[in-house]
């Protein structure tokens, strides 16, 4: 593991518990706010920036996501959102320490597994492949990140009903997270490709705000976790599909598709949806 790669995993380790803590600030300051809406994006704004706490949700996520461009400059998307994905651990943990309660035994085993992953991850760095490699094509990723904004529009028309706004908010959020992660990636690669920032600015605001209205319907862990969820699941994906990026060689590069799996699944387990929060 060179030395690139050692400070990358330290930045996004940060990053994702930056992250983490600052979703449980935006929810519990959204969830007090009268009902936001898509449909009335500049009230909503307003609310939103007009309450301090989650005016510093909102800052500590900037400043997690600064330092995962960071990361993200020195080691691969892959490797990077890997360690991310760990993140909904954190979630899951601090969750419970703010409302005083104990954790379900399957959040038990879901930050369980995102440690296993995680550790699987570090093992694996032995085999090389996390230093920042690989391109792809931008034909490719475009229709990687289409295909992903027509999934979440479908989920906010349509999966609402069928799902349930804070689900179908959450894993919406999640996919236009996911774009804004993507495009971070492509255009920390700069060049013409930095002009990827469009979508990464799209992407970011529109999770954002899909988050913030999902707070509104449904408690912490199951928003901002089922949104971590696909945040890190299809990142993860991408970096090898339509980046290009290698996997290591031999026993080290199963053992690296193990932990993607790995935290994955911790993470499917931590994001089965909650009861929703009382509204005033």
């Amino acid at each position: 593991m060179t030395g690139e790669t050692a400070v990358a995993l330290a930045l996004a380790a940060v990053s994702t518990t930056l992250t983490n803590v600052a979703y449980l600030r935006e929810h519990d300051a959204a969830a007090r706010l009268p009902v936001l809406s898509m449909r009335r994006p500049l009230q909503s704004a307003r609310l939103l920036l007009s309450d301090r706490s989650w005016l510093l949700g909102f800052g500590l996520e900037t400043t997690g996501f600064l330092l995962y461009a960071a990361a993200l400059a020195l080691a691969s998307l892959a490797l990077v959102q890997s360690v991310a994905a760990g993140g909904i651990g954190v979630l899951a943990f601090v969750s419970a320490r703010m409302t005083r309660r104990r954790l379900a035994s399957h959040e038990r085993l879901g930050v369980l597994l995102s440690v296993v992953g995680l550790v699987a991850l570090a093992v694996s760095l032995a085999g090389g492949g996390g230093e920042r490699q690989g391109s792809g094509s931008v034909g490719a990723i475009l229709l990687w990140l289409g295909l992903t904004a027509a999934v979440a529009l479908l989920l906010v028309t349509v999966g609402r009903v069928r799902h349930g706004a804070a689900v179908a908010d959450g894993l919406a959020g999640g996919l236009f997270f996911s774009i804004g992660d993507i495009a971070t990636k492509v255009a920390t690669q700069g060049g013409p490709r930095a002009a990827f920032v469009v979508l990464l600015v799209a992407g970011y605001s529109l999770g954002t705000a899909l988050l913030q209205i999902g707070y509104q319907a449904g408690a912490a862990l199951t928003v901002a976790g089922l949104a971590t969820l696909v945040t890190n699941a299809l990142p993860i994906a991408a970096g090898t599909v339509v980046l290009d990026e290698p996997l290591p060689a031999g026993a080290y590069g199963v053992v690296r598709i193990l932990a993607f799996v790995t935290v994955v699944a911790g993470a499917v387990l931590l994001a089965r949806p909650q009861a929703p929060p009382r509204r005033p």
